[in-house]
C-alpha cells in the first residue's frame, strides 16, 4: 500500500501482530496487536488509505493508518469461525468477508458500528473469496469443491463444481474482468471467462482450461494488475506465472524447502513480457463443465 510520500508494506502472521514496513528499506514503522488467541488470515487497506482492515479466528478488527495508534479502532460484532477473507468495495461503502462458518458477508461501512446486510451460504467452509471489477460480484470457493459466483444486488448466483473431492484452496477475477480462476488442493488450475451483458444480472461464465498447474497443493492464484500474466503458488516449493493469452507457463520460481503461501504483482510489469517465448512442461486441456 501506498501513502503520500513512501510505500508501506503491511503484514500479519502467527505472532498476532500486524507490523508495517518501508519497503525501500525493510525497516518496521510500526507493530500493532492483534488478538491474543489468533493468528492474522488476510489484511487489506481501504480505498482511501486510511485504514487496514484484519481478519482472524472469530474476529475482524479495523485500524487507523493515519495515527499512531496500534490498537484496533472497530472491532466487529458477531463474528464466528475462522474468517478467511476479506476485502473493500472500491468507494469503501462496504467489505465482504469469508469464514469457514460457511457464509460470505456483506458489511455496511458507512454506519457508526458496522453490520452485516447481506450473506451467501456456501454450504461448506469458505477458503477464498474475491471482488469482480464490476464492484457487483463475488467470486467464491468452499471446501467441497464448489465455486460460486454471487450478484450482490439482485442475489442470483451460480454453482460449478470443477472437480469432485478437491478442496478449492482459491479464486481470483482478471482485472478486466475477462477470466476467472479456481485452484485446489490436488495441483490443479481450472480458467473460465466471464461475459457481462447490460441485460443480466450475472456474468456468463464459459469453462475454458483445466491446468495440472503444480505436483502439489496450490495455495493461492493471482492475476497481474494489467490481465496479462496469472500466477498460481503450491506447497512443492513454486511458484508458476502463465501468461493469460494462452494460458503457457511462462516462468517458475522456487523457494526450496518451502510452502509458497502467497504472491503479489508489482503495478509495473516488464513491457516485455509479450516477446518472451512460454515453455510448458504441463499440458493445459480443454476444460467442459
Amino acid at each position: 500500500m501506498e501513502t503520500t510520500d513512501q510505500l508501506i508494506l503491511a503484514t500479519g502472521g502467527y505472532d498476532h501482530t500486524i507490523k508495517l514496513w518501508q519497503a525501500h528499506t525493510g525497516n518496521c514503522v510500526r507493530t500493532m496487536r492483534f488478538v491474543e488467541t489468533s493468528q492474522v488470515n488476510a489484511l487489506d487497506r481501504s480505498p482511501d488509505k486510511t485504514k487496514l482492515a484484519a481478519t482472524g479466528y472469530q474476529c475482524i478488527r479495523l485500524y487507523d493508518l493515519e495515527s499512531n495508534c496500534t490498537v484496533p479502532v472497530i472491532n466487529f460484532e458477531g463474528v464466528q469461525k475462522n474468517v478467511t477473507r476479506l476485502g473493500f468495495q472500491e468507494n469503501g461503502k462496504w467489505i465482504f468477508t469469508a469464514s469457514e462458518d460457511y457464509r460470505v458477508r456483506i458489511w455496511d461501512m458507512l454506519s457508526a458500528a458496522p453490520h452485516c446486510t447481506r450473506m451467501f451460504d456456501c454450504q461448506a467452509p469458505v477458503n477464498a473469496a474475491c471482488l469482480h471489477p464490476n464492484q457487483v460480484e463475488i467470486a467464491m470457493g468452499s471446501q467441497n469443491g464448489g465455486v460460486y459466483l454471487w450478484d450482490v444486488k439482485s442475489e442470483a448466483h451460480k454453482q460449478l463444481i470443477p472437480e469432485v473431492d478437491a478442496a478449492v484452496q482459491d479464486v481470483a477475477i482478471s482485472p478486466d474482468g475477462n477470466w476467472m480462476a479456481a485452484v485446489n488442493n490436488k495441483g490443479n488450475c481450472y480458467i473460465w471467462s466471464l461475459v457481462s451483458s447490460p441485460n443480466q444480472q450475472l456474468s456468463t461464465i464459459q469453462p475454458k482450461l483445466k491446468i495440472p498447474a503444480h505436483k502439489r497443493y496450490v495455495l493461492r492464484c493471482k492475476f497481474s494488475p494489467d490481465s496479462r500474466l496469472l500466477v498460481t503458488t503450491s506447497g512443492d516449493g513454486t511458484a508458476h506465472i502463465w501468461k493469460t493469452d494462452d494460458f503457457s507457463l511462462w516462468q517458475e520460481l522456487v523457494i526450496e524447502n518451502y510452502w509458497v503461501w502467497d504472491a503479489a504483482f508489482t503495478s509495473d510489469l516488464d513491457d516485455n513480457v509479450d516477446d518472451v517465448a512460454s515453455s510448458n512442461d504441463d499440458e493445459t486441456v480443454p476444460y467442459k463443465q
